[in-house]
């Protein structure tokens, strides 16, 4: 009797539909916010859909009892998700109606999971919660932007110029700037935002040219592995490296392509705060190539001390403006640091009129802080143009002299403009018949991989239809091994 019954039991609890198999897990909503639209569908998106915030086999089913459920297949590990009503526009948010971290879970065998929808983002503002205030000019690129250095998606919003449509010949400044969702949109922050729009839309009306700003959410579970090189052996960390690569070799390339951006390293910055200050920091002194200006606000400089050494090891090679900015009631070690870096930076070589550091009184480690140095920190960074135009670069040798690559940007071949004053015992070496003879050149991506060596040929050209589109370093040589470098620019 007990066996009949057990079998009868089996047989009725696989028929139905929540019911978990082992290592499944079933995930149960128990309530979404009161003011869901009626009839609307509520999906899960995560690691294991590829974030598809639609995906129909991922629909959560809405039960007699009014819970909403589903159950995932097995599998293995930790998976992170969120809910939506279908797009990433209509995705959940905390109980302020602000952005949430992804959830997570680890499986185990025959597990269910209960959980609460606190809000959605795009219609808290219409129950009396916070809302959005992101201006005009401010957009979500996308939920899912693939980052092939990390394995993994994440969100990207851009801010375009007020007079971006209008001004179809003006090309723009770009700012990278990390944390992304604290930039525009107080709806989407985690600590308040910076209101990044209505500061650069004022100073357009105040006649600024303005700058595109790309916003890159942080990770959440991912922040601090992203925003150090370094593994904290508390914390963790150690994927910084990849992270920039991610920026330098995939983002920035993607919106040089599709916006009138100036993509010459005069026209591209980089900025964060805390640990997105550190990364930024680790970012623009790494990439001299790419970055000319840095906004390092309130850096947690104190999560390894490799940050210090980092100028001297990479040493200047072009010009950099960086704000150090922080405040006096942070905590005791941020304003020793601050400075101690400032001396590291002038150490290695940067200028002092291009390492501005900035402490205020009552700063506090706040987004509220950083939203209001914000405009003075632009403006100081804006200034005037930095030396070392597109396609000129200081030699590495003391003896050596500018090089000029054409056009660069370039998507087929460049022109190399020999430089007169590199001595080769020749009074005037520009009307050397064999100039090709004597020089050499490498192109190598930015980890220093070399791609491509040879002479140059008759015509001092170099074919690049064999690189794909990014940033590389391009040196040129001479018979007595005196180089330069140039950033090039591969469209």
């Amino acid at each position: 009797m007990f066996i009949r019954c057990f079998l009868l039991w089996s047989a009725f609890a696989t028929a139905l539909p929540w019911a978990p198999l082992r290592g499944q897990v079933t995930i149960i909503v128990d309530s979404v916010p009161s003011y869901t639209p009626a009839g609307a569908q509520v999906f899960i998106a995560g690691t294991f859909n590829q974030w598809n915030p639609g995906s129909f086999a991922h629909q959560l089913s809405l039960m007699p009892d009014s819970t909403r459920r589903i159950t995932l297949p097995a599998g293995s590990g930790t998976v992170s998700f969120k809910f939506t009503r279908g797009t990433w526009a209509s995705v959940e948010g905390n109980a302020s109606g602000a952005f949430r971290p992804n959830r997570t879970y680890t499986f185990g065998n025959g597990d269910t999971l209960r959980l609460k929808i606190l809000s959605w983002e795009d219609l808290h503002s219409s129950s009396g919660g916070g809302g959005g205030t992101a201006n005009a000019q401010v957009s979500l690129l996308t939920d899912t932007f693939w980052m092939p250095t990390l394995n993994r998606y994440r969100r990207i919003w851009l801010y375009l110029p007020v007079d971006y449509a209008t001004s179809s010949s003006q090309r723009y400044p770009v700012i990278y700037m990390q944390d992304g969702q604290n930039l525009f949109n107080a709806a989407t922050s985690f600590a308040g935002e910076w209101e990044v729009d209505e500061c650069l839309t004022r100073l357009h009306g105040l006649g600024d040219q303005g700058a595109i700003v790309v916003g890159i959410e942080n990770g959440g579970s991912q922040r601090i592995n992203e925003y150090s090189p370094w593994v904290h052996p508390q914390y963790g960390g150690g994927q910084g490296d990849a992270y920039l690569q991610f920026i330098v070799q995939t983002l920035k390339p993607y919106i040089d392509a599709r916006y009138r951006t100036d993509s010459t390293r005069n026209g591209t910055w980089i900025w964060g705060s805390s640990m997105g200050g550190l990364i930024s920091q680790y970012g623009a002194t790494k990439y001299q190539e790419v970055f000319s200006r840095v906004g390092v606000f309130s850096p947690s400089l104190w999560f390894d001390a490799r940050i210090m050494q980092q100028p001297l090891q990479e040493g200047y090679r072009m010009p950099v403006r960086f704000y150090l900015m922080a405040g006096a009631l942070e905590s005791s070690s941020m304003l020793p640091q601050l400075n101690q870096l400032k001396d590291q930076l002038l150490l290695a070589g940067f200028p002092a009129s291009q390492v501005q550091t900035v402490v205020r009184s009552d700063g506090q480690h706040a987004e509220w802080f950083w939203r209001r140095e914000f405009q003075e920190a632009y403006q100081w960074l804006k200034g005037s143009l930095i030396s070392h135009q597109e396609g000129q670069a200081s030699p590495l040798g003391s003896k050596g002299r500018e090089t000029l690559i054409f056009p660069n940007p370039s998507k087929g071949k460049i022109r190399v403009k020999v430089p007169v004053n590199l001595d080769l015992g020749q009074p005037d070496l520009h009307q050397a018949v064999d100039l090709h003879n004597n020089y050499a050149f490498s192109i190598s991506d930015l980890r220093g991989l070399v791609l491509k060596a040879a002479r140059l040929n008759e015509n001092l050209e170099v074919d690049l239809t064999d690189l794909s589109p990014g940033f590389y370093r391009f040196t040129l040589y001479n018979k007595v091994s005196k180089s330069t470098n140039v950033a090039l620019i591969v469209q």
